[in-house]
């Protein structure tokens, strides 16, 4: 067994039973059901689910080691932006997938963390990056800080910060798009500004202007597939050298992610990591 996680317990809703606490801390139902065989641990004794939980109760959570199916460690060079019990966070190059998937033989950044953790680790990667975007990548340690990193993106927690070259001078020079953006068609991963759409919210702000292309700072307030691409483009001014949404040129296509930050999946702190 191995412990993935350790809290002591507060809250306005305890005393409370076990079961309930820790669905309130995000954990899934599948994880609970895993932990319970002897799994629960309440200041020091092992408990079932119907245990009370009490304000400074101690609680450990201990499950079946595991590690990624598939994804064989590799000796490539990882660079770590910041490092704790419960989160990994990594700068990830360019032409690198984040993750393996069909009909792709790269090494992927997977790979890489297999190879930092010996290949006895997990790869839960919270946020993701297209191959031939780089930056940030956070790296949840284990079940329950996937959970809650994952819950905190969906509410809108997180704000991720990036730097794109882009065709042209934007005008003006710093704007908000508010566009909906939905897939072209089913089953194909291009994105377009639709009516129909998810509503996605893009702030940029250009901060070096050249003769014919310019850098972008760009925030997201939303976050929907491809969504600086499809907005900067929208707008008139693709990414440069954007095979999906702009046109072919001999400029590099660049877009980074530079910082990312986000509540502590534990202690609720804000984290804010920069590449």
């Amino acid at each position: 067994m191995e412990k993935i996680f350790e809290i002591k317990a507060s809250g306005d809703r305890l005393p409370t039973d076990m079961k309930s606490y820790l669905y309130s801390l995000g954990l899934s139902v599948t994880l609970v059901k895993k932990a319970k065989y002897g799994g629960i641990i309440l200041n020091g004794s092992p408990v079932t689910v119907r245990a009370l939980v009490h304000e400074g109760d101690i609680i450990e959570i201990y499950t079946d080691s595991a590690t990624s199916e598939g994804i064989p460690p590799m000796d490539i060079p990882l660079r770590v932006l910041y490092e704790d019990e419960d989160i990994l966070a990594v700068d990830k190059p360019t032409n690198m997938p984040t993750h393996p998937s069909k009909g792709n033989n790269l090494p992927t950044l997977a790979n890489a963390v297999m190879g930092y953790y010996g290949g006895d680790f997990v790869f839960r990667s919270v946020n993701r990056l297209d191959r031939d975007t780089s930056g940030i990548v956070v790296i949840a340690k284990n079940q329950i800080s996937a959970a809650a990193l994952s819950s905190s993106m969906k509410k809108g927690l997180w704000n991720k910060k990036y730097h794109a070259l882009v065709d042209g001078i934007p005008s003006p020079k710093e704007a908000v798009i508010d566009a909906p953006i939905e897939r072209v068609c089913e089953g194909n991963i291009k994105r377009e500004v639709r009516a129909d759409g998810k509503r996605a919210i893009t702030k940029y702000r250009v901060v070096n202007e050249m003769n014919d292309s310019s850098l972008c700072e760009v925030i997201l307030l939303t976050g929907r597939t491809h969504q600086i691409r499809v907005h900067m483009s929208h707008i008139g001014h693709p990414l440069c050298s954007d095979f999906l949404y702009g046109v072919p040129s001999e400029k590099e296509f660049f877009l980074r992610c530079i910082e990312i930050s986000f509540p502590h999946p534990k202690t609720n702190e804000k984290i804010v990591i920069k590449a």
